[in-house]
């Protein structure tokens, strides 16, 4: 399978999306000559969205609104449970989610009018819940910096995971916004081996990177968490000690996991990754994976989608919680600060009405 495998990306094929009337698949009929192509060229869309703002209100996750600058993710995480939305755009969740994004410029001015609304009241904003707000085609488009300037201004909390060190760029906006506590950053740190991480999420900052931006945040006294997601049995899962002693050596204070996840597309994908890449593991993960789902790949229940069920589920929530509290990495947080919120301004200097 190594023709299929497009250099620095991580679907190893572009499989058509649930949506599609049709299949659309590489396939070598012995005919001299084939070969999927070894680069794949990164495409952006502008895209003007009329809402920015998305609310939810799953059970399980501890937030009731987000932001996603972008659709799509140039990092190419195999793993990632949002590669599915890609078949709402009839885009393939495979290489079609790494290599055609789209990238919302007017994100920030639309963030104004909906903070501006009489009846908006201000409670923590994520980003990175769907896509890396720092993925590469920040460093042109600077969408989330645009974004973090609108908060700031209007002194709205937020929240930032991502697998960038790039948010170190944002440096200055963070501080002033850690200054009246309204901000929460974190990073997500799966494995500490740079050729697994490589492979797993090419286009990600490296294991070393994301330790050093840990340690820059932590040295200017803004406390960091870290995700351990997600936890791949027999894959990364064996690191977890080992990645909670290196983040807390970088100087995180908090941490949590998440169980891999593997709705609809990214089953195949993720299973046809495993394949090329760990052909001698595919079944032991996919069989303990199972294990700890009920004997399915996917649970989607609230409750049981993050962490699993069962004996070797339970045995990894145990083995983390130890970790953490031995590494101390369970430090609580005051909640965000909401009262200081101060409506933006319109154009003509005036509030909104409506």
């Amino acid at each position: 399978m190594d023709s299929l495998q497009p250099k620095g990306r991580g679907a190893c094929s572009n499989v058509s999306g649930r949506f599609e009337g049709e299949t659309v698949e590489y396939f070598d009929d012995g005919w001299e000559g084939f070969e999927m192509p070894n680069q794949v060229t990164t495409h952006v869309t502008i895209e003007h969205p009329k809402h920015i703002i998305t609310k939810n209100a799953s059970p399980d996750i501890p937030f009731d609104r987000s932001i996603n600058a972008y659709r799509g993710c140039e990092h190419g995480c195999i793993y990632c449970f949002a590669r599915p939305s890609h078949a709402f755009m009839g885009l393939s969740p495979g290489l079609d989610f790494e290599t055609r994004l789209f990238a919302k410029p007017n994100a920030a001015e639309l963030l104004r009018n909906e903070l501006a609304k009489k009846a908006y009241k201000p409670e923590p904003i994520a980003m990175g819940t769907n896509t890396d707000p720092y993925q590469p085609i920040e460093r042109e488009y600077k969408i989330t910096r645009q974004v973090l300037e609108v908060l700031l201004e209007c002194k709205h909390p937020v929240t930032l995971l991502s697998k960038s060190a790039l948010m170190l760029r944002d440096m200055d906006i963070i501080e002033a916004l850690h200054e009246l506590n309204l901000i929460r950053i974190a990073f997500s740190v799966t494995s500490l081996d740079a050729k697994l991480s490589r492979t797993m999420e090419p286009r990600a900052s490296s294991p070393q990177r994301r330790l050093d931006a840990i340690r820059q945040f932590s040295d200017r006294g803004i406390p960091v968490s870290i995700m351990f997601a997600p936890v791949i049995p027999a894959l990364n899962d064996h690191e977890m000690e080992s990645v909670l002693e290196a983040v807390k050596g970088a100087g995180a204070v908090r941490a949590a996991f998440i169980l891999l996840r593997l709705p609809l597309e990214l089953h195949d994908l993720f299973d046809e990754w495993l394949a090329s890449y760990y052909p001698n593991r595919r079944k032991r993960v996919m069989n303990r994976l199972k294990a700890m789902r009920g004997g399915k790949a996917n649970d989607q229940r609230f409750g049981h989608r993050m962490k699993g069920v069962g004996v070797e589920a339970d045995l990894l929530k145990s083995r983390f919680l130890r970790s953490i509290d031995r590494f101390k990495l369970n430090q609580s947080f005051s909640k965000l600060e909401r009262g200081l919120f101060e409506k933006p301004l319109s154009k003509n200097g005036q509030f909104s009405l409506f």
